[in-house]
């Protein structure tokens, strides 16, 4: 997977060891310019802590403007911005050439851009101490030919998979069935979806034979500077591209392991556009790609896009 890296912010990685545009006014008729002004604009809630702090540091910088996110599902945000109930969208995928045909010709300013990447996590509950997984066993699991954990670790006794996703109509489901099944649907009778992200931390804390499926901005330790270590509440697996996963060759979502590419589930994080006055949609995601903008996304533990990055090893004591 090939990465740009070309804004210079000074980053450096730690490898862990152990509202319509305008409210309710026509398209044409809005006050909001490059800086100020009020907007909605849609995003998949899996990237939700990191759109907050975005927002945050731009709003404060820029006390005339209002930005109001709408967090949803990737399916439901993507229509939004089609249908042209918003200007701006950030997703986990590009838009299609026929949505992009259809866009331009409305507005022919409309454009996409990558800002980050992310580690798509599996985490289990601290019950489970089988915590290396390779890729086929994924497939495998959400194809519905392995239904129970001793399938694939002979000595578990934790019964059945219990498999929980964010959203049914989230940009996880749709990565998981695009790159793992192949395009194909999820066929396993013990899959479910909750709501909201945060619910699959829950849902896993609570069920000692459950696996969730999750961006790995949600699992940050917020005391931990380096972005090395996650919750503790739960356990993150490491992943495998072996027939066989080991300690020495499965790795977890660090940022470091983005950025190598040793880590085998990595999304991008798309903005999708299609603002024709070039107003305060445009000014927001111009800063997520700035390297302000980067930068927070390198502090919540997702992989900036642009970036120049340093690469220094540390000792991690327990």
């Amino acid at each position: 997977m090939k990465r740009l890296f070309n804004v210079t912010v000074g980053l450096t990685l730690i490898i862990g060891l152990l509202s319509s545009c305008g409210g309710s006014k026509p398209k044409y008729n809005r006050d909001d310019t490059y800086n100020s002004g009020t907007i909605s604009f849609a995003s998949d809630e899996s990237f939700s802590p990191i759109i907050d702090q975005e927002v945050l540091i731009f709003v404060s910088e820029r006390p005339r403007a209002t930005l109001n996110p709408i967090y949803t599902n990737e399916l439901d945000a993507i229509n939004m911005l089609l249908s042209d109930s918003i200007c701006l969208a950030i997703t986990s995928r590009d838009f299609t050439p026929k949505q992009m045909e259809a866009l331009k010709a409305k507005h022919p300013t409309t454009a996409s851009f990558p800002i980050a990447y992310d580690g798509l996590s599996l985490i289990v509950n601290k019950a489970n101490t089988d915590t290396c997984i390779t890729v086929n066993n994924i497939k495998r699991i959400l194809s519905g030919q392995v239904t129970k954990w001793d399938e694939i670790y002979p000595n578990s006794k934790l019964g059945d998979i219990k498999v929980v996703f964010d959203n049914k109509n989230s940009s996880t489901v749709r990565w998981c069935e695009d790159s793992i099944l192949g395009g194909k649907p999820i066929e396993n009778k013990n899959v479910s979806a909750v709501e909201k992200s945060a619910e699959v931390i829950d849902f896993v804390e609570k069920h000692a034979n459950s696996i969730g499926i999750i961006g790995s901005n949600w699992l940050k330790n917020k005391r931990d500077t380096t972005n090395a270590t996650f919750k503790k509440e739960i356990t993150v697996m490491a992943v495998s591209k072996a027939d066989t996963a080991t300690k020495e060759n499965s790795f977890k979502p660090y940022q470091y392991y983005l950025y190598t590419g040793d880590y085998p589930l990595i999304r991008t994080i798309y903005v999708l556009i299609a603002d024709p006055l070039r107003g305060l949609p445009w000014g927001f995601s111009n800063f997520l790609a700035s390297p302000k903008g980067q930068l927070i996304i390198f502090r919540s533990s997702l992989l900036p896009y642009r970036a120049d990055l340093t690469v220094r090893d540390v000792n991690v004591s327990k």
